[in-house]
């Protein structure tokens, strides 16, 4: 009888040390006895900070537009952040979801009894916390995540430090979606402008990603325009662009899609995403 209560306290402190307790970015603290081994990721930078961590093997099913690294191509799509496919999620039966903070999806998913750890990382700060987020739900500890962070930070760093100092007198606007939506100072991609040492025309004031009026990026007329391929059509058409600098001197630095997916998603890329800054910098300042 000794013999036997002596292993179940063992086996109650063995689940004691394997649970695991996450507050996500609404305040709700979710917990699980062991460590997820089935996860559903509803957010691209979520996906791709789950992999660099590399726990890429834990993920059953991701969103639409998750599309890196090239090991998640075979793995189920379940919709997107805004309009997942709730029922393909629940027969897939996950540990967890991982999703944006505000993604309407959150309260259905609860309802069916699914474990949600909601997350959106919108500054350089938020990417270094949530991949702290994350490698926690991956049962992984806080060193994993900072080692990925370490490397990013230093790998942005480098990027700053390959500009030649004419660059860094260079005035950005960096536009995100034709409404037009563009980057803010306060915004991750902002953040890597400042950390380049070039200025961003659009002030913290307005936010992280405001919708501009087009005659606000004619009064700032930038020396340089960056704005990936999928939103760059009509843009020099616009009224009244044609007498910005960037345009009349042809300094626009148009991302294919694929370096636009690096340069607009908050996560272990980023590191990427300054280097592609800095090369166009390098290419089209004056």
């Amino acid at each position: 009888m000794k013999r036997l209560l002596v292993a179940c306290v063992l086996v109650c402190l063995n689940l004691a040390a394997q649970a695991l307790e996450v507050t996500d970015d609404r305040g709700v603290v979710v917990r699980w006895n062991t460590p997820p081994q089935r996860i559903v990721s509803l957010l691209p930078s979520l996906t791709e900070s789950l992999c660099e961590l590399g726990q890429c093997h834990k993920l059953v099913a991701v969103d639409r537009y998750s599309n890196w690294p090239a090991q998640i191509a075979t793995l189920p799509r379940v919709g997107g952040g805004l309009d997942p496919n709730i029922e393909a999620i629940v027969a897939l039966k996950p540990d967890v979801v991982l999703l944006a903070h505000s993604s309407r999806a959150i309260a259905r998913l609860e309802s069916l009894g699914l474990k949600v750890v909601a997350l959106e990382p919108k500054t350089h700060a938020d990417v270094q916390r949530v991949l702290g987020k994350v490698a926690a739900v991956a049962g992984l500890d806080a060193a994993a995540a900072q080692t990925v962070w370490r490397h990013i930070d230093a790998a942005v760093s480098a990027a700053a430090q390959s500009l030649p100092p004419q660059a860094r007198r260079t005035r950005v606007y960096f536009e995100v979606n034709r409404a037009p939506y563009a980057a803010g100072t306060s915004s991750f991609i902002g953040e890597t402008l400042t950390r380049l040492g070039v200025a961003n025309i659009v002030p913290a004031a307005l936010g992280p990603f405001p919708k501009l009026n087009p005659e606000f990026v004619v009064r700032a007329n930038p020396d340089l325009i960056m704005v990936g391929a999928r939103n760059a059509e009509g843009l020099t058409a616009r009224p009244g662009w044609h007498t910005v600098r960037a345009v009349r001197e042809r300094r626009l630095c148009i991302f294919p899609n694929e370096a636009s997916d690096v340069l607009v998603r908050p996560g272990p890329r980023m590191a990427e995403a300054a280097r592609l800054m800095a090369q166009c910098l390098q290419e089209k300042a004056p």
